[in-house]
């Protein structure tokens, strides 16, 4: 019976606090870390991976930050793109007066 007991346990686990009382899966806690440790390998390989492309770019001649530039507006949407094209343009006359 003892086995039996200390292997539920291991299965779940009740937490009390003042304000609450829930059960925790100890399988759900390793599947869940487990699942966010190979992401994180995974986004350093890939950042590794990007830095390996850039670091080709700029060996052919292109300027990286340029390149950097480029990816962030080709994120954006147009019209925020404009919006902040414009709002520079304006900045930049202020800067001349």
């Amino acid at each position: 019976m003892s086995d039996n007991y200390n292997n539920e346990v291991m299965k779940s686990a009740v937490i009390e606090n003042e304000d609450n009382r829930f059960s925790v899966s100890a399988s759900l806690i390793k599947q869940v870390v487990s699942k966010i440790e190979h992401l994180e390998e995974q986004k350093t390989e890939i950042s590794q991976e990007i830095s390996d492309v850039f670091r080709e770019a700029k060996n052919e001649g292109l300027d990286v930050t340029v390149l950097k530039q480029l990816i962030k507006l080709r994120k954006k949407k147009p019209e925020q793109v404009e919006e902040e094209e414009a709002l520079l343009e304006v900045y930049r006359k202020v800067l001349e007066q």
